[in-house]
């Protein structure tokens, strides 16, 4: 046996230690003030109480896997896997997924009311003994006798508990071989003896494998010593209070969180899937090379492990460790593990025990690191928000605290949702995010589409309307050249932005005040692309500047006369409320795409999916469409302007046969050769400069408005009839109205004439500018319902 030869303070002063080969690389010896056991192993690679690199958990954990699949050979794939809670939940599933386990399940102490208790066992030197079994069925664990089950826990002290719960899985399920693993194997001779004597007396085998095994030595009254000893000094506070700001992650809910519930290797892919998608909407959040603790919490362990190994992959200087249940005693001594400590009510409110996390930064570091939290949305409570709570303790600590919500994992909805998933054409595909995909950063928006930017399928304007109109192709299969205005153009367009920003701002906190009031308090923003695109991420910015908490924000493809992309709303709620999806979009003009979103949304819930709230959330609604709107003046909207330069290089969408197969989101292409005339993020940054200049207003104006009367009239559509039928014209759709509308006629269809209300109105310029440039006659209509209405011109 060798000793620590580190300095240990434990040791100095009590005379406590632990030996062993190997021992010492694993764990440090600590003390915690319980009179059930005063020493405590705290583990150098499990990730609990010391911050730890994710590569280092990840290594000790497929180390004790290898060890694992040494003793059962091909079996060890049949085998199901057991983590211990609340330590060994992320190890137990590590574990289980380097041996390529049939199943896994971590033992839980929060009771789940939609669960059933399939089983338990008693941890006796523990602060919270019982331990509850809650797979989704009983028929979970009922596997073969001759197929093994593997115990993970990180430290075998007596090996009483891992005895315990294979009494207790025997009598439920009985199997011929048990396979305890740990980190570290720490029972004395005569602990070996009594789980033989178990062993033989259940009519099982049992073995152990352990990364090292060693021995501690404890001296008489240490217990005493431990307890006699003062309140260890809690909670720091540094000499400033550090940000706190949350953030909702998207999870399918036919994939588990974990193992609480029970998690099959079918499983595994999915989940990696999901942490990707979770971690690409992180990126940005942090900065590379920033100091970043993920704190899961406390049975919350494998989860925030993977988001730690992928901000590793993106540059952030990355460790992992979680919240406790365990009082452990701090020390700010040189040579002692638990430097620092904080204390603070269970968020979930369920005992009156407190709760822990210890160091946060590295043990005598002086990092201000920031720390994301990671919760699932039964700790996403008052109580952890309050003072004294969670958040108010790291932030007096000085740390930067990013909030991530994860649904939680619900047995009944788990079970029904993976007989229901393959019922559905699943996406073959995933998100795209800048830079990648489009200019905005990645955490305000997720383009869901399929990228076409390898395709060309840009063709001339005029022959492309002609194909249209005579019904030999429908506007979604191609696209239109990108227009690129000129210098004057573009002056014109900053000199409009300069001048509408504030009216742009007031009019994104109104409807994100009544989003947040009427529909819902943490939404999950889904914009129609791409015009609804910009709008949605200055309403996810308004909620952020304002409740410091950052929403889900996607785009998604809808069509005119081919509705919304189904595939990309399964995608969406499989990870989200389906309650919580707003729709949103740039403007209302006559209605039609308004229309458009209500019969796909019938059309999607009757084939089998969500049924899903039509009302469409904009800044102005001059047509009457909707309950949900900034404005119904019909006022410039800068971002109308311009083609992809203001929409995050992003095209139009596209739908055809030939590129967008079953499972393929729509698609669209991303101008990365604009890059150098994108104002993109110029004009979010203009409206949203102003966001503080208009708080006030915007929230009376939503008051005002919540009192009001905003039954839409659909009052445009009926105007829009009337001025189809003075012009002559075929098709209502060949009516643009508003100046949003009017806009687009002049920069990607063939335009016939241009009708004003009033000759010289500032906000007409770039119409004007436009129609000159394109030969296009401007008629004044003093009787216009809409500032202006744009006409295609007829080919046939």
């Amino acid at each position: 046996m060798t000793s620590d030869p580190r300095p240990s303070w434990v040791t100095d002063e009590f005379g406590a230690h632990v030996s062993g080969d190997g021992v010492h690389d694993l764990v440090h010896i600590g003390l915690r003030r319980n009179p059930k056991r005063a020493h405590l192993l705290v583990s150098t690679v499990l990730g609990k109480h010391l911050p730890t690199p994710p590569s280092q958990v990840r290594g000790a954990a497929d180390a004790l896997g290898d060890a694992v699949v040494a003793v059962l050979g091909e079996t060890a794939a049949a085998a199901t896997v057991l983590g211990f809670a609340e330590t060994a939940t992320g190890l137990g599933h590590c574990v289980a997924e380097r041996i390529g386990a049939a199943r896994y399940l971590h033992s839980t102490r929060r009771a789940v009311p939609a669960a059933t208790v399939h089983g338990s066992f008693e941890e006796g030197h523990s602060h919270a003994t019982t331990h509850l079994l809650q797979p989704t069925d009983a028929g979970f664990l009922d596997t073969a006798p001759a197929v093994p089950v593997v115990l993970v826990d990180d430290e075998i002290s007596t090996g009483r508990t891992a005895v315990e719960a294979i009494e207790a899985l025997h009598a439920l399920n009985p199997h011929a071989h048990y396979l305890v693993a740990s980190l570290v194997d720490m029972r004395a001779p005569e602990h070996h003896a009594e789980c033989v004597a178990a062993a033989q007396r259940i009519g099982v085998a049992i073995d152990f494998v352990a990364l090292a095994q060693g021995r501690i030595d404890l001296p008489d009254g240490l217990t005493e010593q431990v307890c006699d000893l003062a309140a260890p000094d809690l909670n720091p506070k540094a000499d400033h209070r550090g940000h706190v700001e949350f953030r909702t992650a998207a999870w399918p809910s036919s994939v588990p969180d974990g193992g609480r519930h029970g998690f099959l290797a079918a499983d595994t892919a999915p989940f990696h899937r999901a942490v990707d998608d979770l971690a690409a909407g992180l990126r940005g959040a942090f900065t590379e090379g920033e100091a970043v603790t993920v704190v899961g919490h406390e049975e919350l362990m494998y989860l925030p492990l993977c988001i730690a190994e992928r901000l590793a992959d993106q540059g952030v200087d990355a460790r992992f460790q979680t919240t406790s249940r365990s009082p452990a005693y701090v020390r700010d001594t040189d040579g002692y593990p638990l430097r620092r400590g904080f204390s603070f009510p269970a968020p979930e409110g369920v005992d009156a025990a407190g709760r822990f996390v210890y160091n946060v930064a590295p043990p005598g570091s002086d990092l201000a690191t920031t720390v994301l939290l990671v919760i699932d949305d039964p700790a996403d409570t008052d109580a952890l928000r309050a003072d004294g709570g969670l958040l108010d303790v790291l932030a007096h600590g000085g740390h930067r605290v990013v909030v991530l919500t994860v649904p939680s994992s619900d047995p009944v909805r788990l079970a029904a949702a993976r007989s229901t998933a393959s019922t559905r054409v699943a996406p073959t595909g995933a998100p795209l995010r800048g830079p990648d995909f489009g200019s905005y950063a990645a955490d305000e928006v997720a383009w869901v589409l399929k990228d076409l930017s390898g395709y060309s399928l840009e063709g001339d304007v005029a022959e492309r309307e002609r194909r249209i109109q005579s019904g030999l192709a429908h506007y979604a299969e191609s696209l239109p050249v990108e227009f690129q205005p000129g210098a004057e153009y573009l002056e014109l367009f900053d000199d409009s932005l300069a001048e509408s920003a504030r009216r742009l701002a007031l009019a994104v906190g109104t409807v994100a005040e009544l989003i947040l009031v009427e529909r819902s308090v943490a939404p999950t923003l889904v914009s129609l692309a791409r015009a609804g695109t910009p709008i949605g991420v200055l309403i996810g910015r308004w909620i952020r500047h304002t409740r410091r908490s950052a929403p889900a924000h996607y785009s998604v493809s809808i069509v005119r006369g081919r509705g919304i992309d189904a595939v990309a709303l399964d995608y969406i709620t499989a990870r989200h409320d389906p309650d919580s999806v707003v729709f949103v979009d740039g403007w209302t003009g006559k209605g039609a795409i308004a229309r458009e979103l209500t019969a796909a949304l019938d059309e999607y819930a009757a084939a089998g999916g969500a049924r899903l709230n039509d009302e469409l959330a904009v800044l102005a609604d001059p047509g009457s469409c909707t309950r949900l709107y900034g404005t119904r003046d019909d006022f410039l909207i800068a971002s109308a302007c311009l083609n992809s330069t203001v929409s995050g290089l992003v095209s139009r969408t596209v739908l055809n046969d030939e590129l967008i197969g079953p499972g393929d989101f729509h698609g669209a292409k991303f101008y990365a050769d604009l890059a150098p005339f994108d104002v993109s993020n110029r004009f979010l940054d203009a409206v949203a400069a102003e966001f503080d200049a208009v708080h006030e207003a915007a929230v009376a104006e939503a008051v005002r408005l919540r009192e009001a009367d905003r039954t839409p009239e659909w009052s445009g559509w009926a105007s829009v009839e009337a001025m189809q039928e003075r012009y002559g014209l075929s098709s209502i759709n060949f009516v643009k109205p508003g100046i949003g509308e009017t806009t687009r006629v002049l920069l990607r269809r063939v335009p016939w004439r241009i009708l004003v209300r009033e000759a010289d109105l500032p906000e007409h310029q770039h119409i004007r500018m436009l129609a000159a440039e394109r030969g296009v006659p401007v008629d004044v209509v003093p009787d216009l319902a809409y500032s202006c209405v744009g006409l295609i011109k007829e080919t046939a």
